[in-house]
């Protein structure tokens, strides 16, 4: 692969990968690309295949109704070590083997600037159990919950079905570590619950269940960290299912293949909720260490608000709230994109 040896800025897009957000990180990718300012980078999409290996893509894929683009796996291979030839690497990975601190780390030891928060907060902030001790630590308020370790389930089921059903039902079934929804079930009664259980387990075998809450409605709010350091909270925004049934939520079809799912921003929320969150999605965002970018999720339920979970490297699809929530507090998505690789640029290799 050759890298061009110009006074551009040299950037390599890395994206598709191993977990089930490989379709989406796709579709961020080919957004992303479009709008880089081709004069002062130098751009070099790099793809990740589903079974992890490297190669030198493009991002032209033919829109498929009712699919997500991936990788192909005869494009020419890419040696990890000419990640060194970049100045900056954006990896738009979502999801585990790339969102969790793996690739991260890898940039670290090979001394490369990256887009997007280090390697602990990275990790911490995938794995949703351990997300959300940090939260309670920061004193943000959330929904209880109960995490079963590989194995519970079958070795430890008189008390932690008992566990479970002290929740209250319904209750939310998920993989501690997937994102976009990928094999989350609503389980409105006890004896659903092994299914669904069945179901996370398929994208990991440690599984969280939460609470849910009367009248909850999904709010949603961007951070960006700034050169010198500081964050800044985004307008709040709203997501909701087109003539949803009951048990229905935004799922990964509804996100990004359906077309159900609607994006209203700003939310119509009262003032002081919105402040609320936008001032919980900052002490979220600097309790948990976090650099560059995040979207913090809520809910807002009959009985006040909680946080939900926070996203290290939200999706920047046509479908996705983060750049429009951007968009509407004056930064476009062109000028996002830019702000986030000088930010990356600038920030200096090693402990920090």
């Amino acid at each position: 692969m050759t890298v061009n040896d110009d006074a551009r800025t040299r950037v390599a897009l890395v994206f598709g990968g191993q977990s089930s957000e490989h379709g989406v990180s796709c579709l961020t990718a080919r957004e992303i690309f479009k709008v880089i300012d081709q004069q002062r980078y130098s751009v070099q999409p790099i793809g990740i295949t589903t079974d992890g290996r490297w190669v030198a893509e493009t991002t032209d894929w033919p829109d498929v109704a009712g699919q997500l683009p991936y990788v192909r796996a005869d494009r020419p291979p890419v040696a990890w070590d000419s990640i060194r030839d970049y100045d900056v690497v954006f990896p738009v990975l979502h999801g585990p083997w790339g969102e969790d601190g793996t690739v991260q780390g890898f940039l670290e030891m090979a001394g490369v600037r990256y887009v997007g928060a280090g390697v602990l907060a990275s990790a911490v902030c995938m794995d949703k159990p351990f997300t959300k001790t940090l939260f309670s630590t920061a004193g943000l308020p959330q929904l209880p919950h109960v995490t079963m370790q590989p194995g519970q389930w079958e070795n430890d089921w008189n008390r932690t079905s008992a566990r479970i059903a002290a929740l209250g039902m319904p209750v939310f079934v998920k993989p501690a570590r997937a994102g976009s929804s990928s094999g989350v079930t609503c389980v409105e009664q006890i004896e659903d619950l092994e299914p669904a259980i069945a179901v996370a387990r398929e994208f990991d075998p440690k599984v969280i269940i939460e609470a849910s809450a009367r009248g909850r409605r999904e709010l949603e709010c961007g951070v960006l960290q700034q050169p010198d350091g500081t964050a800044l909270a985004s307008v709040v925004g709203e997501i909701t299912v087109e003539d949803a049934e009951p048990g229905e939520f935004y799922d990964f079809e509804s996100k990004y293949l359906d077309g159900t799912g609607v994006n209203i921003v700003p939310a119509d929320i009262p003032v002081s909720v919105r402040d609320k969150i936008r001032r919980y999605a900052i002490q979220a965002f600097e309790s948990l260490n976090c650099e560059g970018l995040a979207r913090v999720d809520f809910f807002l339920t009959d009985d006040g608000l909680v946080i939900n979970e926070i996203n290290t490297m939200p999706g920047f699809t046509p479908f996705s709230m983060f750049p429009r929530l951007w968009e509407a507090s004056g930064v476009p998505y062109a000028e996002l994109v830019d702000r986030l690789l000088q930010l990356a640029a600038g920030r200096p290799t090693g402990l920090r």
